[in-house]
């Protein structure tokens, strides 16, 4: 089923990859892509827009980099104009934007908690302020926006700022789907549970001899007794893109080989 996104636009939102391999942003874009989007890479570091759109383009697609810090809202205003000026509309809003930062109520800073908030739940309001009434003028689109399983509630480690910003995600998310769905524009959330990609080797001086430890726990902690990768995600994030899910909106869909369930969540 070739071609499920020929003709549409895809803006997304936290478009790079924090290191090498495949993460959500890279994946998405180049499985968005694959099916005949044209794809407006999106991410705070310029740099890091610039690999994926080169992803994109390296396999035949189309796709531009912009560096945008996606909780400003000028700075978002000024992605859309460059997305409008360039390929005249948006069908596909993906937000993968997305931080973590240990604590808990007590432990976090300030700091820390605003940082974790701005990146992870202001990103989504802003970038749906400004696409939303270009999707409405056109007659529809499609937004896709990253949470993940910890919104649902404790996981087994304290970052309360994480749940707190992705539990909001969610809920914004179905009241958008809800508001919106008469003017034929449709919002979902995908859930990923412990996934492998490159975030996780971020760790990898930390852990030092215990990464591989560490990487076996989380895969013994899923039903599946593995973790899921990038690919997972993206391919999801296609289903709820394309036409194929027109009848779906406000959905949160766990993509976290039971995880969710086993833990109780949700």
């Amino acid at each position: 089923m070739a071609g499920r996104l020929n003709g549409k636009v895809a803006m997304i939102f936290g478009a790079g990859c924090v290191g090498d391999g495949w993460g959500n942003g890279n994946a998405t874009a180049v499985v968005y892509a694959r099916e005949g989007a044209k794809i407006v890479s999106i991410d705070i570091s310029l740099e890091a827009a610039t690999r994926t759109a080169a992803l994109v383009t390296a396999e035949g697609g189309t796709a531009i980099a912009i560096g945008a810090d996606g909780a400003d809202l000028a700075q978002v205003t000024a992605a859309v104009e460059t997305t409008l000026r360039e390929f005249g509309r948006i069908d596909i809003l993906h937000n993968n934007i997305g931080i973590n930062e240990a604590g808990g109520p007590v432990e976090q800073s300030e700091e820390s908690w605003d940082r974790v908030i701005r990146a992870n739940l202001k990103s989504v309001y802003v970038a749906c302020k400004c696409v939303l009434p270009v999707m409405e003028k056109q007659g529809g689109g499609a937004i896709v926006n990253i949470s993940s399983s910890a919104a649902s509630g404790w996981t087994g480690s304290a970052h309360i700022s994480y749940s707190a910003s992705k539990a909001a995600v969610n809920n914004l998310t179905r009241v958008i789907a809800v508001e919106y769905a008469e003017r034929n524009i449709r919002c979902n959330a995908i859930l990923p549970g412990l996934m492998d990609t490159p975030r996780i080797y971020r760790h990898k001086t930390k852990f030092k001899d215990d990464f591989e430890a560490m990487r076996n726990a989380r895969s013994h902690a899923v039903p599946m007794k593995r973790m899921g990768d990038a690919w997972d995600v993206a391919k999801t994030a296609l289903f709820l893109a394309s036409d194929e899910s027109s009848y779906i909106t406000g959905a949160l869909i766990p993509v976290d080989g039971g995880l969710t369930c086993a833990l109780g969540l949700g």
